[in-house]
């Protein structure tokens, strides 16, 4: 049966499941032969994390040697879970093991076992428990990390690690099946066909082990250097695919043309002086790089990246007024079958090149409406807003000193953008609907691009037969290495200073003992008018039965607290990413219209929605958040010259939590608290990196700065010597395989 295994083959086919295991493997992707040998360890059994019960902490993973006492079944209070359950001791003290939907497991252990656990350890409000340990009945004890449960007893040779790889489990199917599961697919001999796709010199010149060996110490290493090695394949492995295709995307969108924009630097300066503050240094230098960008007949592709209130929206109306003040090229002045923008030189006597914005939100998009009609307004240039409610045109002749603009009908609208009447158009997703025409449309701005998809993207900024240039924008703080990778395609223009005049927001870490404290201080505040953010780590109260459940404030539960004990007397709303699009817009407006005094939000809250009046905020759980992400939450209320204030309520109990959640203090920036925090925490917590589509694994290499460098070099030089990898067909094969988004090497 197994002499017959291929990598295509289902699991099914060659292993006995029942529909639970089927259902579980679903769950996590696994459902080919290929798929499962692919799924690499998340940890090895270390001696290193040997720990006593005195010395845990919550959220760890560590490894203990002690005795089991009174192992017995039960089921939650609440949820009806089965579960085994026990108590685990040595001589440092004592801890309760819980093994969720695994209550067979009592019936394996005894009362006075000697046991090795290594799990996560968790904290509920009895306090902290050992969730799913794996466990290994030992007949000695350790007595230090020189004992003889290093050797192998009969012939003295080293075991890595003291135990099997672990992965990560799902209800139903456990580390150990996963780990016997793929040893015997190394049995069948099925890696004897596997067929290598790096190119061998790069193998080579990365010391990088073949596929065959990488597979085969990546699930049972013999020694840690073993395990290290594999393990620095497939991460350089996975950030050379996105390398591969970031430098493709990047070699096919500069094969098209652009309107060549032609730059009077006194104009701009006259135009950027008309802004009721002072640009920074950086905002400068941000529009120098992207001017001079736009004047080459090379589309320019650009990532601005900036803290919440550095000034990105300053930098791209800066960019749209250079734009929209040339002239479209005449169309005599065009060879047959040149795409616009070839030919620049002979210019029509009216008209404006265009330009298009795009938000990922009503909200967003209706307030860049507002401020670009505040740049814009003594150019007599038409701005448009299309969204899903409805359009808007400015100036118009009804115009009232509260709404300068007026309502259009959507036909109406995309007339005028057509015929080229109106030079800029800001919208969200409706702008790139095929029945958005533009005239010439020279310049695309994306609000928050990690928010649209590739192909969205493309859609906008590849109408009309050419490539407009391009800028995207974002305030969520990546570090280097990260956006080298994800956003491999762009150039990358960082904003590190925060406008003149703007006050650092006041950071307070507030221990349990400090709440009353600080709620008055609040609430004085609030008399004054301002209004007050309540970030909360999760949307319902948790279930003390359920496993790993974070015991952490929540929503629903402290917008009752609050409104009953703490400040009955103000507007309390709320904003949960389980909420529709259309009711987080309406609660958002209310709030930024001073209709609520108080939002109780998770951290789905808008990024750069602009609530000048909100000056305060409260992140409740601040531990269980990263560092950069609690930078971008306190951005929220740096949106004025007004003091604003941010408390950090946290329960740690460890100082180097405490530590980490101190650098937001000291941090000059949110770049340098994304780089602390990738240092501090791990590439596998950084906030937000599911959302790259990065495995752990792959995340691990986002840590090495001359690991991404150097993939990033080999897959440009590949790219540009051979751009639809015909000399490498099975690296090609390798990448379609990979299922990455819009990955066509033809």
């Amino acid at each position: 049966m197994l002499l017959t295994m291929q990598l295509s083959d289902s699991i099914s086919k060659h292993f006995r499941l029942d529909s639970q295991t089927e259902s579980s493997l679903k769950r996590l992707g696994l459902e080919k032969i290929k798929d499962l040998i692919f799924y690499f360890p998340i940890r090895y059994g270390d001696m290193s994390a040997l720990k006593n019960v005195a010395d845990l902490v919550a959220g760890e993973t560590a490894t203990l040697y002690g005795t089991i006492k009174n192992p017995k079944t039960k089921k939650g209070f609440v949820s009806k879970i089965p579960m085994a359950e026990a108590t685990f001791e040595d001589l440092s003290g004592s801890i309760k093991i819980i093994w969720f939907h695994q209550a067979y497991l009592a019936k394996m252990v005894h009362d006075g076992q000697s046991v090795k656990l290594t799990g996560k350890v968790s904290e509920n409000k009895n306090g902290l428990y050992l969730s799913n340990p794996e466990f290994e009945k030992v007949s000695t004890m350790p007595i230090d990390s020189n004992s003889s449960l290093f050797k192998n007893g009969q012939n003295n040779e080293t075991i890595f690690g003291g135990g099997y790889p672990v992965y990560k489990e799902t209800k139903g199917l456990s580390s150990k099946w996963i780990y016997h599961t793929i040893i015997k697919i190394f049995k069948s001999g099925l890696l004897d066909n596997i067929s290598e796709y790096l190119p061998e010199k790069i193998l080579e010149k990365y010391h990088l082990p073949k596929l065959k060996t990488a597979l085969i110490w990546i699930h049972s290493p013999k020694k840690k250097e073993d395990a290290e090695s594999a393990r620095k394949r497939f991460a350089f492995e996975e950030v050379f695919f996105i390398q591969l295709q970031r430098a493709h995307e990047r070699n096919n969108f500069e094969k098209n043309n652009a309107y060549i924009v032609n730059t009077d630097k006194n104009d701009i300066e006259n135009f950027v002086n008309r802004f009721p503050f002072q640009m920074t240094k950086s905002q400068e230098n941000a529009i120098n790089a992207i001017l001079d960008n736009m004047e080459k007949s090379n589309p320019m592709a650009r990532l601005l990246e900036g803290d919440v209130g550095s000034g990105k929206t300053a930098v791209a109306a800066t960019s749209a007024y250079s734009v929209i003040k040339n002239r479209p090229p005449k169309p005599q002045a065009l060879p047959r079958g040149i795409p616009l923008g070839k030919a620049c030189g002979e210019r029509q006597a009216f008209g404006n090149l265009q330009v298009a914005y795009m938000a990922p939100t009503e909200i967003l998009a209706t307030q860049h409406f507002e401020n670009f009609i505040q740049y814009f307004k003594h150019t007599g240039i038409s701005i448009g807003l299309i969204t899903g409610s409805g359009c808007r045109k400015f100036p118009t002749k009804v115009a009232s000193a509260r709404e300068p603009w007026t309502n259009i009908s959507r036909a109406q609208l995309l007339k005028w953008v057509a015929n080229g009447e109106i030079p800029i158009l800001i919208g969200t997703h409706a702008l790139i609907q095929k029945s958005v025409k533009f005239k010439d449309l020279a310049l695309v701005i994306v609000d928050e691009q990690h928010r649209f998809g590739a192909l969205q993207r493309a859609r906008l900024a590849k109408k009309e037969n050419f490539a407009p240039h391009y800028l995207s924008m974002t305030a969520t703080p990546i570090p280097r290495t990260l956006a080298l990778t994800i956003y491999g395609d762009l150039d990358l223009t960082l904003l590190n200073e925060m406008p003149h005049g703007r006050k650092p927001v006041i950071t307070e870490i507030v221990t349990p003992l400090k709440r009353a404290e600080v709620y008055e201080k609040i609430r004085s505040e609030m008399k004054n008018g301002r209004q007050l953010y309540v970030i909360c780590p999760r949307i319902n109260a948790p279930d003390p039965d359920m496993e790993n459940s974070l015991q952490v404030k929540s929503v629903t539960e402290e917008t009752k607290r609050l409104k009953k004990d703490i400040f009955p007397e103000y507007e309390i709303g709320i904003l949960h990413s389980k909420m529709t699009k259309q009711k987080k817009e309406e609660v958002m407006d209310e709030f930024s219209k001073n209709k609520i005094d108080i939002l109780l939000a998770t951290s789905v809250v808008e990024v750069g929605v602009n609530v000048p009046n909100a000056t305060i905020i409260i992140i409740e759980g601040a531990e269980r958040f990263g560092l950069a992400q609690l930078h971008q939450l306190r951005g929220r209320v740096i949106r004025s010259n007004t003091q604003a204030y941010c408390y950090l309520f946290a329960e740690a109990k460890s100082q180097k939590t405490m530590d980490r959640l101190k650098a937001l203090k000291t941090a000059k920036n949110g770049f340098e608290l994304a780089e602390l925090d990738l240092a501090l925490r791990g590439a596998g917590e950084l906030s937000g990196v599911k959302q790259w589509g990065i495995s752990d694994l792959g995340m691990e290499a986002i840590k090495n700065i001359k690991m991404v460098e150097a993939a990033r070099n080999e897959a440009q030089a590949l790219i540009s010597s051979d751009s639809t990898l015909h000399l490498y067909p099975k690296l090609k094969s390798a990448l379609s395989e990979r299922k990455l988004e819009e990955m066509h090497f033809e």
